[in-house]
């Protein structure tokens, strides 16, 4: 499978009579914006906004973080399943929008949503302060139940993505990326002396709130299955979850997953990358074992010689690394994880909720509970009234002079467990 990326920078974003890319510049019409987000009932109004790196600009509560993009050329069209009819995506053409993003923000229904500082110092712990943002901030109709509100949102932005993505449609991208892979057969007799490896992407599903989409069904009622890795660069994954802001996997990391590229980079020269393979994050123990046996039978399957797996989220997801882990390595592949901690705030407590001798190569995103004082911004795009409660606040978080106290785990993408970002540990 061929998948061909062509980048468009965008280096502006302005409110204009008309939505158009001129010069590298986005021009938004709001109007036309704001019909699109309205067109789910269960959005009673919506505001936008801009925000660019270097601004004094606070942006919270975060529900996700969105890439535009459009399928120029191939099967489908991007989020299949979600906004485009259900079909496989992964070749063909797509151009996507460098340099910005749709965020989406709104009222909080529990307590883990995230804040993105465009400037100081907590615009060094998220990737997404270096974007020029549109940020829609939704109001849910009164007495909605706290799913329909958290979908409505996350699928209005998918909306709106795909509107300023179709703008690029007929132009000429800045630069071109391509993408392949090949059969099980074909990889092998191509690459016969480069040791077969996969991507294991564990995907946050633990109930309610917790949704991941993977061509528009909820991760939670899937098993482990394969999926070529060019798929989640159209949208095939999309995020609608609401758990902790550092280490969830907004849908602008699915759409550009540093393990997929990095295992890219090198495919052809010091490894064969077979493919990506999903596996999702449950509550009862059944459910863990069944999907982390299913996740081991598929590498044995495949014949791999080793596979990446990325978490997402803490805790009760810890169980699922390790499982997987443990039952991979059992069948003879080498196996590196990649994870956060939650070290306390002095980093001397145990890092995860579960530990197993095979873990012996971890990739750690940095500790989530370091604490960082957020200085008062100029503008708020969102509102601040929920901060003392959000994962990695409390009581006295917002101090009376503007500033906020928090563990990083409040930041959108401190800690993310696809290494989307900077920041590590030793």
């Amino acid at each position: 499978m061929k998948l061909e990326v062509g980048h468009i920078f965008i280096k502006d974003i302005q409110f204009g009579a008309e939505s158009k890319i001129e010069d590298g510049v986005l021009y938004v019409s709001e109007e036309a914006v704001k019909a699109i987000v309205l067109e789910d009932e269960k959005i009673k109004s919506v505001k936008l906004d801009i925000a660019k790196p270097g601004e004094s600009v606070r942006i919270t509560p975060v529900k996700d973080v969105i890439e535009p993009r459009v399928k120029v050329e191939g099967r489908g069209g991007i989020f299949p399943g979600v906004i485009a009819k259900v079909d496989t995506v992964g070749s063909g053409k797509t151009y996507a929008l460098k340099g910005m993003a749709v965020v989406t923000a709104g009222k909080i229904v529990g307590f883990q949503e995230g804040i993105i500082d465009m400037s100081g110092p907590g615009a060094d712990y998220t990737p997404f302060s270096k974007l020029n943002n549109l940020v829609v901030v939704c109001e849910p109709i009164d007495d909605i139940k706290q799913h329909d509100y958290e979908q409505a949102v996350r699928f209005a932005g998918f909306r709106v993505a795909v509107y300023l993505g179709e703008l690029a449609r007929e132009l000429t991208p800045d630069e071109t990326k391509v993408y392949e892979t090949y059969g099980i057969m074909e990889g092998k007799e191509k690459f016969p002396n480069l040791p077969r490896v996969a991507y294991v992407q564990m995907l946050q599903s633990q109930g309610l709130l917790h949704d991941t989409y993977v061509y528009g069904v909820d991760a939670k009622k899937t098993l482990s299955t394969i999926m070529n890795p060019t798929e989640v660069m159209d949208g095939a994954i999309v995020s609608g979850n609401c758990v902790s802001a550092c280490d969830k996997n907004p849908t602008y990391v699915h759409e550009n997953n540093p393990v997929v590229h990095d295992l890219f980079e090198e495919h052809g020269k010091t490894i064969n990358f077979v493919c990506q393979i999903l596996t999702n994050e449950n509550v009862y123990l059944a459910d863990k074992m069944r999907s982390s046996d299913w996740t081991a039978k598929l590498c044995r399957l495949l014949d791999l010689d080793a596979v990446i797996v990325s978490q997402e989220g803490f805790g009760n997801p810890d169980t699922d690394l390790i499982m997987n882990c443990k039952k991979i390595e059992a069948e003879g592949v080498k196996t590196v994880i990649i994870t956060d901690e939650y070290a306390g705030r002095d980093g001397k407590s145990q890092s995860l909720a579960d530990a197993d001798p095979a873990a012996d190569a971890v990739v750690t995103g940095g500790n989530a509970n370091q604490v960082i004082i957020l200085p008062k911004m100029d503008k708020v795009i969102g509102m601040l009234d929920y901060v003392n409660t959000i994962a990695g606040g409390n009581e006295h978080s917002l101090r009376e002079d503007g500033t906020i106290e928090v563990e990083i785990q409040a930041i959108t993408g401190a800690t993310n467990e696809t290494g989307f970002n900077c920041l590590s540990a030793r």
